[in-house]
């Protein structure tokens, strides 16, 4: 989930949505990538070994959800965050990722804990 907010965002327990700043994510996001398909709603980036899906909002939001596939897409939704000055809350993992050093709670961490889950699901052959 990316945020635009005046507030400097330690924890997502601490988010103060009157700090919020609208704006129009998807004009921006059409900006910054070429190759977006899908419908009115929804749509899909398609880049290099990475794809990022996201609804699209009718109106400016002060933040916005996004469904990352491939490492690449955090480290390019990391790049347009620097630019505008949002910040970026991992749901994968509970944490807000540092821009300026990702390696520490971002790809990495998500698939530490996707092979963690992977390991202790029932094995369904077994059935």
């Amino acid at each position: 989930m990316i945020f635009n907010s005046e507030q400097k965002i330690a924890f997502v327990e601490e988010i103060a949505e009157e700090l919020f700043i609208p704006i129009d994510f998807n004009s921006i996001i059409e900006k910054h990538f070429d190759n977006i398909t899908g419908p009115d709603d929804y749509r899909k980036i398609n880049g290099k070994d990475f794809s990022i899906n996201y609804g699209v909002d009718e109106k400016p939001t002060g933040c916005m959800m996004f469904n990352l596939y491939g490492e690449n897409a955090l480290f390019e939704l990391i790049r347009i965050s620097k630019i505008y000055g949002w910040q970026i809350f991992d749901t994968g993992n509970g944490q807000m990722i540092d821009l300026d050093h990702p390696e520490i709670n971002g790809y990495e961490d998500f698939q530490k804990y996707l092979q963690h889950v992977l390991s202790n699901a029932p094995d369904k052959s077994e059935k």
